[in-house]
């Protein structure tokens, strides 16, 4: 039994020590293939690379070539993506600076202007309102009291000078046609009177004093007919026979009818007003001058009359100039005659009135369209040889869609005007590539 327990004592030695042995072998192992990983597995994928493509070679050799055929157009778009961005650096290869051909300008609608010399004026503006030309607005109004039989017009219609605009029945029409048919019966008779007293006392039958009673009558009677002749003109100036007891009441002048108060059944009278007939043709500007600028206003001064709403502009002259101020604004009020042939400027359209109070004479001028605001600064594109570069500028008096140009330009350069918000934009986008 002692030996026995002996041999086994000494075998589970062993095997305790081969244990321990086959422990660390495996810590070795597994440190190398820790620090030697990396190599070794990309030693694996190279292998497996290159053992697949056999594979795939062995099965469809098609499709092996297609796969290298599109890496191959990926490495040319991407030299092709690399060689636009080359070009985009060279065409804005000066800081400011756009090069673009003839052609490009043309096809881009960029219009170019020549720096030159201008008269400029200095305006004031003032707010002014479109109204009727008070000289020929007239309010018709019936020469006789009587009843609306019959409305001819309508408002907002034109009508011609003597034309009818309304037919009235009036009692006192019939009166005084009676009496004008009265009195021209006396003139005759007394026509007659005279004529056989005339011969009578010529034959040196009846005495002078009849003759010269009998020729007086006639003078009287021809005076009585005269008046009423020129009343009736006054009812009917053309003569327009008539029942006698009705009337046309007409238009004074040409125009339009701007207002309408009457209606067929209407009694009116001689203070009533029935029409208001306007002559559209010309049309007046009434705008408000401040105690201060009274001085700089006078009659004769060049205007621009502006109508914002409308987008028109046009120019005259100031007609008038009122020497009072008004109880309520305390301004002065001033007028322009303006020809509205066309029926744009309609009564009651506010206005601006830009008037001219100074004149000078500026050496560089452009058109306004050609300045733009590029990096917070007032600027225009000049032409070059190559193309167009901005140019900072300061800017003076403004005048008739010209401005005139302090610092930065000189007389004969050419700047893009129509357009020139193209080129800024294609300066952003350039910026922003170089910058990307």
């Amino acid at each position: 039994m002692p030996v026995t327990d002996h041999c086994l004592g000494l075998f589970m030695q062993k095997k305790l020590g081969v244990a321990i042995t086959a422990a660390i072998a495996a810590g070795f192992v597994g440190g190398a293939l820790f620090y030697n990983g990396g190599q070794f597995a990309t030693d694996l994928g190279q292998r497996l690379l290159q053992s697949g493509q056999g594979y795939m070679a062995s099965i469809n050799p098609v499709a092996l070539a297609y796969a290298g055929e599109g890496h191959g157009e990926d490495d040319d778009e991407h030299d092709e993506e690399g060689a636009g961005h080359a070009e985009a650096t060279q065409a804005h290869d000066e800081e400011g600076g756009l090069t673009l051909s003839e052609a490009q300008i043309a096809a881009a609608g960029i219009e170019v202007a020549e720096v030159q010399a201008r008269s400029m004026s200095t305006y004031i503006s003032l707010p002014g309102e479109v109204n009727f030309n008070e000289e020929r607005t007239a309010h018709v109004v019936p020469p006789s009291a009587g009843v609306v039989e019959r409305v001819l017009v309508g408002l907002g219609q034109k009508v011609a000078a003597g034309e009818a605009l309304a037919v009235i029945f009036s009692q006192q029409v019939s009166e005084l046609r009676s009496e004008m048919a009265a009195a021209a019966q006396r003139v005759e008779l007394a026509q007659t009177t005279f004529e056989r007293e005339r011969q009578l006392w010529q034959d040196g039958i009846s005495a002078e004093q009849d003759y010269l009673q009998a020729r007086q009558a006639l003078s009287e009677a021809r005076i009585a007919l005269g008046n009423a002749q020129q009343k009736g003109k006054t009812l009917n100036p053309r003569g327009d026979a008539g029942d006698g007891s009705r009337y046309n009441l007409r238009a004074p002048f040409a125009g339009v009818v701007v207002e309408k108060h009457l209606v067929p059944g209407e009694v009116v009278g001689e203070s009533s007003t029935t029409f208001t007939v306007a002559d559209m043709s010309q049309v007046w500007v009434t705008f408000s001058v401040s105690p201060r600028d009274l001085e700089r206003v006078e009659v004769g001064q060049d205007v621009r009359v502006i109508a914002p709403e409308l987008g028109r502009e046009t120019r005259a002259k100031v007609a008038y100039v009122s020497r009072l101020l008004g109880e309520q604004t305390r301004t002065a009020t001033g007028r322009i005659t303006l020809d509205n042939a066309d029926g744009v400027w309609r009564p009651g359209l506010f206005v601006s009135v830009a008037l001219v109070t100074e004149r000078h004479e500026a050496q560089t001028t452009i058109p306004l369209a050609a300045i733009q605001e590029v990096e917070e600064q007032t600027s225009v594109f000049v032409r070059t040889a190559e193309g167009f570069e901005v140019r900072p500028v300061t800017l003076g008096t403004r005048s008739d869609g010209f401005v005139e140009v302090r610092e930065g330009l000189k007389a004969g350069e050419r700047v893009a005007a129509s357009g020139s918000f193209v080129l800024k934009s294609e300066l952003g986008k350039g910026s922003a590539e170089h910058a990307h």
